[in-house]
């Protein structure tokens, strides 16, 4: 097969790698107990309201969901304080950024996000024939000088990831308000928000407010990460309604599943599981943090579920000898950053046990 049997942008594409599945650990290796720590997923697991309500969901999984998932705009507009018709919902939030990409890119125009960051802005870009120009980072963190620098005619979207993926670390609220205001009016800013649930300081982006501005600003958000739904793929996006109304043009009917909508509403209506969740990432992050220090090893304070270190040698090498200790973890150097390993914030048990294996590994 030639290769112009295909669009010249498939060429392109840097294929997703997600972090390696626990059955294709015990198929590679033959060993069981295994612990993964390497897809930002909440090992404290979701609400039993939600889980409650997938069970009597699956009664009418012969029928085709709600395309227009109206009990869930609802719910999640009054969770939001916004209008329901400044939301619309995809299969995850990087379904989202597909259809954003198909809504406002033409070709030759061009995206700007930081250079370590998640890597479906840039196919977002090279799908639609477009080029995402890379801002560099500071301490792993979003430079927003830097990236307001790369703006000119041809820029349409803005990508943050705020905390960013898969540094964790976070732009706080006056930066993303001095670069929102040097873009032009043709520009689009999407705030990628998966993780801001899990957010401690104070001074995180009000960027709904920007929303109710009426300023070109797409909020991204998930279940997958805080609620514990990432299974079932749900995302959702907030913006002014003209935004939200042409993006739902190129949005899949039925691309939320009845399931994942009832376990989503559920979700919202347990008033623990956002707080369960974020007593249970900080008393892991802290702990973490304490072993790190111990053991010499630099790592940038998180604001995610998740930890960006630096283990001072091979990342893949480190990653190959924690498999066989079955503990999974993710490269740093599909990011990068060949010495660095980001690691999701698990119970207290999966903890100390990665914490025991790293240690053998580096001595």
């Amino acid at each position: 097969m030639s290769e112009d049997f295909v669009r010249d942008s498939i060429h392109r594409l840097r294929p997703y790698v997600p972090g390696k599945p626990i059955e294709e650990v015990e198929r590679e290796l033959g060993i069981t107990d295994i612990i993964k720590m390497a897809s930002n997923e909440n090992a404290l697991g979701p609400s039993p309201r939600a889980i409650e309500a997938m069970r009597r969901a699956l009664n009418d999984v012969a029928l085709y969901p709600d395309g227009s998932c109206f009990s869930l705009r609802l719910a999640v507009a009054k969770h939001c304080d916004v209008e329901p018709d400044n939301l619309i919902f995809g299969n995850g939030s990087d379904d989202i950024i597909h259809m954003i990409g198909l809504t406002f890119l033409r070709d030759e125009d061009e995206c700007v996000q930081g250079d370590v960051t998640f890597s479906q802005y840039e196919t977002c870009a090279v799908l639609n024939n477009s080029c995402c120009r890379m801002a560099p980072v500071k301490d792993f963190t979003y430079d927003v000088d830097a990236m307001a620098r790369l703006v000119n005619e041809k820029t349409k979207l803005i990508f943050i990831a705020n905390p960013n993926n898969p540094t964790g670390t976070m732009v706080a609220h006056d930066e993303v308000q001095r670069l929102l205001d040097r873009l032009p009016e043709r520009c689009v800013l999407v705030m990628d928000e998966a993780y801001y649930e899990y957010v401690e300081r104070d001074d995180y982006p009000r960027s709904i407010e920007w929303v109710k501005q009426g300023r070109n600003v797409i909020v991204l958000r998930t279940f997958s990460k805080v609620y514990a739904l990432a299974g079932l793929r749900v995302g959702y996006g907030i913006a002014r309604r003209e935004i939200i109304k042409y993006v739902e043009r190129v949005r899949e009917p039925f691309n939320v599943n009845s399931v994942a909508m009832a376990g989503a509403i559920a979700s919202l209506e347990d008033p623990e599981q956002v707080a369960r969740s974020r007593a249970f990432n900080s008393a892991g992050k802290r702990y973490l943090y304490a072993e790190f220090d111990r053991m010499g090893l630099k790592y940038s304070p998180t604001e995610a579920n998740f930890i960006w270190v630096d283990v001072k040698t091979d990342s893949v090498q480190v990653f190959k000898q924690l498999l066989r200790r079955g503990v999974i973890v993710r490269t740093g150097d599909i990011f990068s950053a060949p010495t660095h390993i980001r690691v999701t914030i698990g119970t207290e048990e999966q903890n100390r046990r990665f914490i025991n294996a790293l240690t053998e590994v580096l001595a």
